[in-house]
C-alpha cells in the first residue's frame, strides 16, 4: 500500500485536472491510500506538527503546493517530495515545470491567424510562469512586426477600487482597438472582462481576449465567455504518479521534472471576431465558421456575396494571405485536432463529421499541417 500525502489546494481548475489525472494511475496501478492536512493545520501546529504526521502515517510522498510560503521543512524528509510550486526552490524537490514560453508563442500565432495587429499582455507581477508566457508571446509578436503592450499587477481580488485597479482601468482605455489581449490565466482575463464592461469596451468587436487553463467555470462566469489555452494537466498528474511510484518501489529519492505543455485552444464567444475590414471576406469567413463541418466549396461562397469567383478569391488572399481553399482546410485541420483530443471518436467518425468522405485524405491533410499522424498526435497528448 503507498501513501501519499497531498498538500495541495484543488479549488483550482489546473489543479483538479492535475489530482484527477494522479488518481487515475493510482486506481490503475495501485493500492494507493491518499491522505490530506486541513489548509489551517500548519497555522495550529507549525512544520513540526506536519513532519509530525508525515511520520506517524508513515507517508511514503507529499505533493504539496506552497507557492506562498517557505518549504524549507520538507528537506528533512527522507522520501520523495514533488511540488505544485512555481518559486525557485531546492533541487533537492521534484517539481512541475511547463512550456509558458510555448503557450505565449501559441497564444500570439492564434491571434496572428485573426489578423490582428495590435497585441496586449496582461500578466501576474509575482510569478515567472506569468511572466514566461509574456515572455513568449513579446517574442512572437516581434517576430510577425506587430504592436506589442504589458501591464501586470497583482490579484486583483479586493473589495475596494485600489490604484492597480485604475491603472489597469487607463492602460485598457488606452490600449488601440481592435486588440488581442492575453492574459496570463482564466482568473486574469476575468478581470479584464470585468474592466471592460464598466469601461464600454466591447469583447471580442474591440478587443479578443484569451486565457489559460481553461477553467470552465470562471469562463464562463463571463459574458462573452472566454477562450482559453487547455494545458496538458492530467496527463501530468499521470505521470506524476508513475515518476513516484518507480522511486517508492526503488526506495531511490531522485528529483525529477514534470513538463505541462499547452495543447490546444478551446474556443468560445471572447475570440469570435477577426481583424478584417473587407466585409464580403468577413462574412466568407463567418460562413466558414458556421458551416466548417459540412463540404464546402468556393462556388458555395460566391453565392453569399455579390462578388465573382475570381474577384472573391483575389479579395480573400488580399485579406487573409492564403487562399480560400487553404483557409479552409486550416480550420477543419483546428476542428479534427479537437476531436482527436475531446473524444474517442475513431478517425473514420471524425472524417464524416468534418465534411470529408475519405479517411486517406484526412491522414495526409493532417499529418502536412501537424506533422504528426491523427493518432500519433492523439496518443502524445492523452497518453496515460
Amino acid at each position: 500500500m503507498i501513501k501519499i500525502l497531498v498538500l495541495i489546494d484543488s479549488a483550482t481548475e489546473f489543479s483538479r485536472r492535475f489530482l484527477t489525472g494522479l488518481i487515475q494511475y493510482a486506481n490503475e496501478n495501485g493500492p494507493w491510500t491518499f491522505y490530506r492536512l486541513p489548509s489551517y493545520y500548519k497555522a495550529l501546529y507549525g512544520e513540526a506538527g506536519i513532519l509530525e504526521r508525515i511520520n506517524e502515517w508513515e507517508i511514503d510522498a507529499v505533493i504539496a503546493q506552497w507557492e506562498y510560503e517557505r518549504v524549507d521543512f520538507l528537506d528533512q524528509l527522507d522520501i520523495p517530495v514533488f511540488l505544485q510550486s512555481y518559486r525557485n526552490i531546492s533541487g533537492r524537490f521534484s517539481r512541475i515545470s511547463g512550456d509558458y514560453i510555448g503557450a505565449g508563442v501559441m497564444a500570439a500565432q492564434f491571434f496572428s491567424k485573426r489578423y490582428f495587429k495590435n497585441f496586449a499582455f496582461y500578466g501576474n507581477k509575482n510569478f515567472y510562469w506569468s511572466k514566461a508566457r509574456a515572455e513568449g508571446y513579446r517574442r512572437e509578436v516581434e517576430r510577425i512586426k506587430g504592436n506589442y503592450y504589458y501591464f501586470e499587477s497583482e490579484l486583483l481580488d479586493s473589495m475596494e477600487w485600489s490604484k492597480e485597479h485604475v491603472e489597469l482601468d487607463d492602460w485598457l482605455q488606452c490600449l488601440p482597438k481592435p486588440v488581442a489581449l492575453f492574459a496570463c490565466d482564466d482568473i486574469f482575463a476575468l478581470q479584464v472582462s470585468e474592466m471592460c464592461k464598466v469601461n464600454n469596451i466591447n469583447i471580442p468587436d474591440e478587443l479578443s481576449l484569451l486565457g489559460v487553463d481553461n477553467d470552465e467555470l470562471i469562463c464562463n462566469l463571463s459574458h462573452p465567455s472566454i477562450s482559453s489555452i487547455v494545458t496538458d494537466d492530467e496527463n501530468g498528474g499521470y505521470q506524476t504518479g508513475k515518476m513516484l511510484q518507480n522511486l517508492i518501489v526503488s526506495k531511490n529519492n531522485i528529483p525529477f521534472g514534470i513538463n505541462i505543455d499547452p495543447i490546444r485552444i478551446e474556443l468560445r464567444q471572447s475570440t469570435e471576431k477577426y481583424n478584417i475590414s473587407d466585409v464580403y471576406v468577413k462574412k466568407v469567413i463567418e460562413y466558414i465558421h458556421e458551416n466548417i463541418r459540412m463540404n464546402i466549396s468556393v462556388d458555395e461562397l460566391t453565392s453569399i456575396v455579390p462578388l465573382s469567383r475570381r474577384n472573391l478569391e483575389k479579395k480573400f488572399r488580399e485579406a487573409v494571405g492564403a487562399s480560400i481553399y487553404q483557409f479552409i482546410l486550416d480550420k477543419k485541420v483546428d476542428l479534427i485536432t479537437n476531436e482527436l483530443l475531446t473524444t474517442d471518436k475513431d478517425l473514420l467518425d471524425i472524417a464524416i463529421e468534418t465534411g470529408f468522405n475519405d479517411v486517406r485524405n484526412v491522414y495526409r491533410i493532417f499529418k502536412k499541417n501537424t506533422g504528426h499522424t491523427p493518432i500519433s498526435f492523439r496518443n502524445k497528448y492523452r497518453q496515460k
